[in-house]
């Protein structure tokens, strides 16, 4: 049975990885780019080089958009200008900078032809040949930023699915690889065989925004863990510790704090989260606050950064002056979800 087509949009590592994986499965793909010869190495593999963005949305009812951002979606979509649409790098007038090919202009741009707000020109690609398309965007954006996507997207009679992809593009196509996807689960089943060639599709609800409120939860948990890691090397580092002596204690942390045994506070939190109580039978927040306070000191008398240490020491005491200096570390949850004055 013949692949469906796909277009992809955008050829940053990411959509690069994309297409080729598309390619690889049987897929008849299209790619449009910004700056056409990224798209070279895959019209070597056999892809279709669009001419313009229109041509690219022409050629599938799938349409699978991996670019900087959600302005660079309208930029590349709802302007009136063809082939290249708004212009070269080299342009005064340019929305896109010849250091970022795959971002298409700023939400700021005051020249900028395509926003959630506007309803795209009669003769814009938008208006023309979105009607009837899945638009399956993988682009960072906030949670608003893709409501808003979704209202534009629905004014050009596109169905548009939000995604967050929780894999690098090394890891596209590959066990292992994920993606969080909301909107209209309808859409996305008419799709899925084929998107879940990037990874495991993730359908976690009708909010255009709850996917990116997913990722970015995700993308903290990520970033903030191998900073502190980062934190702890240079602090053993002081003493002639290197990062390979401390990564097995490191590892065994992580792997600990994520299983069921005494040391599986991952599980722990979440059921005292969930049920509302924070018992601090062993550990209350004032101890955890003072042991806090002994990292800061570890830190700037091995002259190293101090921000990280110190912005966890200030929430564990705000949480202890919130009154939760008996509970236990889980009480800090109810600090953060106070929105600060």
């Amino acid at each position: 049975m013949a692949k469906s087509p796909v277009t992809v949009i955008g050829l940053g590592p990411m959509g690069a990885a994309m297409a080729a994986t598309f390619l690889g499965n049987g897929h008849p793909t299209t790619v449009w780019n910004r700056t056409a010869a990224k798209a070279e190495p895959l019209v070597a593999k056999g892809a279709t080089l669009a001419a313009t963005s229109a041509d690219a949305l022409a050629a599938s009812e799938l349409i699978v958009i991996s670019q900087t951002d959600y302005p660079a979606m309208y930029d590349s979509l709802d302007s009136p200008d063809s082939p290249d649409s708004l212009g070269s790098p080299d342009s005064p007038d340019s929305l896109g900078s010849p250091d970022s090919p795959d971002s298409l202009g700023s939400p700021d741009s005051l020249s900028s032809l395509g926003s959630p707000d506007s309803p795209g020109s009669p003769g814009s690609a938008a208006g023309e040949v979105l009607k009837g398309r899945a638009l399956v965007n993988l682009s960072s954006g906030s949670p608003d930023e893709l409501r808003r996507a979704g209202e534009w997207a629905t004014r050009h009679g596109a169905d548009l699915l939000t995604g967050g992809v929780m894999s690098p593009p090394q890891g596209i196509g590959k066990p292992g690889a994920y993606i969080f996807y909301s909107g209209e689960e309808a859409t996305l089943d008419r799709h899925r065989e084929t998107l879940t060639e990037l990874g495991d599709a993730t359908f976690v609800g009708s909010d255009l925004g709850l996917s990116s409120l997913y990722y970015q939860a995700q993308l903290y948990l990520f970033w903030s863990t191998l900073t502190a890691y980062m934190h702890s090397v240079a602090l053993l580092g002081t003493a002639g510790v290197s990062a390979e002596q401390f990564r097995p204690f490191a590892a065994a942390t992580v792997g600990d704090l994520a299983s069921d045994g005494p040391m599986g506070f991952l599980k722990i939190i979440t059921e005292t989260i969930d049920a509302g109580v924070h018992p601090g039978d062993d550990h209350t927040m004032r101890m955890q606050a003072v042991g806090a306070d002994h990292i800061v000191a570890a830190a700037r008398e091995a002259g190293i950064d101090t921000a990280g240490p110190l912005a966890l020491r200030d929430l564990f005491w705000r949480t202890v002056d919130a009154g939760h200096g008996s509970d236990g570390l889980s009480s800090v949850i109810e600090v953060i979800r106070r929105r600060r004055p």
